[in-house]
Order: structure tokens, then sequence, then C-alpha cells
């Protein structure tokens, strides 16, 4: 029988199958970071066991949970954003307690949570997701017939997703992994990050109340706290675990790789990684609003104190006057600049070292205003000429936080050679005026293979949820360039296609099925329709 618990209350307590369960690892704690100070309760970190009865609970759960309608699924996502948003002023204040930020980031994290979760719920109804297809039999065909061929996606099974530090709710419990997972068919067991404990197991028990209230199996969701290179490990190579979802540091993300790989059945990784996200400024952009572009250049990479994972750390251009005024305007921005708590006293840490070791290669443009405070991120801006940034491991290294680059270039040939030696990113960003579209047409080639997402006359914080978006991008910057872990075709990560041949028609999934029952857009023998 599943214990009742408020759902407003914080226990400490891990969630399995709906059930609260008290951890026997090492305890751990929030930590507010604009403080410094512990926050209660402690949380005990889970062991194997708990690995196994979570993973036991979602593998029992798979088949009825797939067997779900798509609409029982779309009901299901929505009262999860229903209930994260009816946890109201207690989850944005324990968001706020556990993470420094401001209660209108935190506000506006709630709605993007509850709009994937609800994005989704509109794929399910859609259909498309389906990708129905129908190559009808050609019994007089020569010199061979055709057999009666039909195609749909079904879900992997259960899919082990890692909260991140830097977005508490939209890619934590109930962020995007999560909810493209949830409809896809696939149980969830998630591992929550330590730096927000107390918002994981509020949005967990908003999940699990949705999983009860909507008559699900119990186990499509359970919530676990544990170390990543203990219990993560532990859950990516468990042979019910079919997928993985992942948002967090380089290191930690290439090791549940390498697990999953080394696994007797390997499985797939969606791993979000690494990007410095580079910003290009072409020649005429340069020229008519270098100093506009300073200014708003530093907006975007002090945000959130630097510490979106599209934050832009590396500017490229062509040495000359242009440059000269972007740099002045940026050096005034970044010097009026105040520092702002980042997440964790770790994020700091490694902050100050990666700022550190810039500082030993590269040309300190300017600081930002010093702080008393603890655990804060003070903004820095380096220069230095693309031939050392080409020779330099150093400087083509993610600091994450609000710490930029600016590489000097010679002339426009070397800005696209400096772009065709960058790894792989989430984001490349170019400013363009209309004298510089011919330049820049020899420079998006180059782009469209480093980048997930290319803009134009913009900045790379800010990711849409829609339909058409692309979070993701060639190693490191995650480690399958072919998904997005945003919009409405993260979906496609937790499917594979399935074809049906020669099968009875009163066998056949509903989505193929004689009649299109669902009335679902359908390729049959290659042309998309609703017949």
């Amino acid at each position: 029988m599943t214990a009742t618990v408020n759902r407003t209350d914080v226990t400490g307590q891990m969630i399995i199958a709906g059930n609260p369960v008290q951890g026997s690892g090492t305890t751990i704690h929030g930590i507010d970071p604009a403080t410094g100070h512990q926050l209660e309760p402690g949380f005990a970190h889970g062991d194997d066991r708990d690995v196994d009865a979570a993973c036991a609970a979602a593998a029992e759960a798979f088949a009825p949970y797939r067997a779900t309608t798509s609409e029982e699924r779309a009901r299901f996502l929505e009262t999860i954003a229903d209930n994260i948003e009816a946890l109201g002023d207690t989850l944005i204040a324990r968001v706020c307690a556990e993470s420094g930020l401001p209660q209108g980031r935190v506000t506006g994290e709630v709605g993007r949570t509850s709009g994937q979760l609800r994005l989704f719920a509109g794929v399910l109804r859609d259909g498309g997701w389906n990708g129905a297809r129908i190559d009808p039999a050609l019994p007089d065909r020569t010199p061979l017939p055709r057999a009666d061929i039909r195609q749909r996606k079904v879900p992997l099974g259960p899919v082990a997703v890692f909260g991140a530090s830097n977005f508490p709710l939209a890619f934590s419990v109930a962020g995007g992994d999560t909810a493209s997972a949830l409809a896809a068919g696939c149980p969830v067991v998630v591992k929550a990050h330590d730096a927000h404990p107390g918002t994981s197991e509020l949005v967990g028990r908003a999940i699990a109340d949705a999983v009860a209230s909507t008559g699900m199996p119990a186990g499509t969701f359970s919530l676990l706290f544990g170390s990543g290179r203990g219990l993560g490990t532990a859950l990516v190579t468990d042979p019910r675990i079919k997928a993985v979802g992942f948002t967090g540091s380089r290191s930690g993300g290439t090791a549940l790789v390498a697990a999953a790989a080394g696994r007797p059945e390997p499985i797939p990784v969606y791993a979000e990684m690494s990007s410095i996200n580079p910003v290009f400024l072409l020649e005429n952009a340069l020229t008519t609003r270098g100093a506009e572009l300073g200014r708003a250049f530093v907006g975007s990479l002090t945000l959130g104190s630097g510490q979106f994972c599209t934050n832009p750390g590396l500017v490229i251009a062509v040495d000359g006057p242009g440059l000269t005024s972007f740099v002045e305007s940026a050096r005034a921005a970044v010097a009026e600049s105040t520092p702002t708590p980042m997440l964790t006293p770790n994020i700091a840490g490694c902050y100050a070292d990666g700022v550190t070791a810039l500082s030993g290669a590269a040309t300190v443009e300017a600081r930002g205003t010093e702080s008393d405070a603890p655990n804060t991120g003070r903004a820095a801006l380096f220069s230095a000429a693309a031939d050392t940034f080409l020779g330099s491991e150093v400087l083509q290294q993610e600091v994450f936080g609000s710490s930029s680059l600016i590489v000097r270039c010679r002339d426009a040939e070397q800005v696209r050679a400096v772009a065709a030696k960058l790894e792989g990113q989430l984001t490349a960003t170019v400013h363009v005026d209309d004298a510089d579209l011919d330049e820049a047409g020899r420079l998006l080639p180059v782009l469209e293979l480093k980048a997930g997402r290319i803009l134009f006359n913009g900045w790379p914080t800010g990711v849409e949820v829609g339909h058409a978006m692309v979070h993701g991008g060639p190693h490191p910057a995650t480690s399958d360039s072919r998904t997005t872990s945003v919009g409405s075709l993260a979906i496609e990560r937790f499917l594979r296609p399935v074809a049906y041949q020669d099968v009875p028609s009163s066998l056949l999934p509903a989505a193929i099925a004689d009649g299109n029952p669902d009335q679902l857009w359908r390729r049959i023998d290659g042309r998309l329709t609703q017949a």
C-alpha cells in the first residue's frame, strides 16, 4: 500500500513506485548558495538495492504503461503539470533557497516545465509520433509480389534520467527528458541532483500523485538520490534500463556513455555535456553597431551568472576598429556587472579555477565588481589572438559561468579556420548586416557541421520550447548529434520503428490498422494521407 504524505512536505525521502523510501547511505543537504547555510531535512543516498527495486518496478510497469492510449498518457502529463503548478509558493521558495536563483527566474522555469509537459500532451493527441507508414500488398507485382508491410514506432522501455544542476525544474525531475520519455510510453527512474534535493522531492511527489490519480502503473515513476559514480552507474548498467537522459558535466556524461556501451546489451545515452557557444561578429555589423553589440553580449554572458548551457563563452571576429569599439563597450559593461550567487559552492569553485586558468593563458580585458558574499561568480572577459587560441587547450575549454574569450582574427579566412577547428556546440551565433551576407554564406556551411542551432542577430541564451527547436549538437555538446533534448522531436529518442509484415488485420495496432480508427496522418504507399 502506498503511504500517504502531504504533497507540500519535504521529508528527505526517495520515492520508489509511489512509496516513500528512506535511504541508508551518505546524508546530504541542500545548501543556500546565497548564504552558505545548510537546509533541512537531510537526504540519505540510496544504494544498489534501491536501484534494483526502482528498476524492477519500472520493468513491471512497462507493459501496461505502453499499452495506455495516447489520450490517457496526455491526461497523465497534464495532471503532472497541474500538480506542479499547484505547489505554488512552496515550490518556488524551495527552489530559490536551494539554487540562489531569483524568484522571477524560478517562476518562469515553473511555467516552462509545465509547458513542456503540456506540449507533449499535444504531441500525443496529434498522433504523428507514431510514424505510421503502410506499403499495401501488391500480389500481382512482377517479377515478385510485395507483402503488406506496415510500420509504427514503439517505446524502448524504462528510461533513466539524471537531473541537471543548472535548471532545478526544466531539466530535472519533471523536465524535458522525463516528459518526452513518459510521452513515448517509457517508465522513468530519475536520479535527482544533490544540488536541489528538496525541490526534487516536491516535484517527484507531484509526479507520483499524478501516477496514482490517473491510474497509471505504480512503477511508471521513481525518484532516487545517490552519488553519480555509484548509484548512477548502477542505474545505467541495470539490464532493465533501455535508455538514458543526462544533462551535466563532460566527465559525467562520458562516464555514463562508456558504462552504457560496456553493457552486454548497449543502450543509447542522450547526454548534454559541454558547449562554449561561439559568437561570430562579421565586419559590417561590427562597424555599424560594435558598441551596441558589446553591451548586449555582456547581458547574455552574465544572465543567470553565466550558468545557462548556452551562455556565449567565445567571441570570434576580425581585429580592427569595429572590434575595438565592441571590446571597449563590453569592458565597461563587465566592469559594472554585479556578482550573483552561483548554484552551488562546487560550481562557484570550479568557475574560479577556470577563470584562474584563463588568466594565465589570455589577456584579461575586464572583471566584474568584487563581492564578499559567498559562492558568487564575478564576470570575466579575456582576449587572445587566433593563433594563440588554436594552439591552446586551456583556451578552448568550457568555463561554466560568466566568463568569455574574444578571439582576434587576421581576416575572414582565419575566422572560418577558427570555426572549422571548434568542437561541437549547442549553438553558434552570427551577427551580420546586409553587406555581410556573402561572407555569412561562406561561414554557414562550416557552422552546420559544428552546432545544433545557428542563430543570426540574436543571443543564444533562451531556448524556445517548440516543434522546430534543436537543443543538441556534435560531441562534446551532446553524445548523439542526431537528437534534441528540447522540443517535440525529443520524443523520438525513446522510440524505435517496428515493421509488421502480413500481420492479420485483427492483430494490427490502431495506428496502422485498416480504416485508420485514430484518424492519423499516415504515409500510405509513400503518400501522406488521413485515409
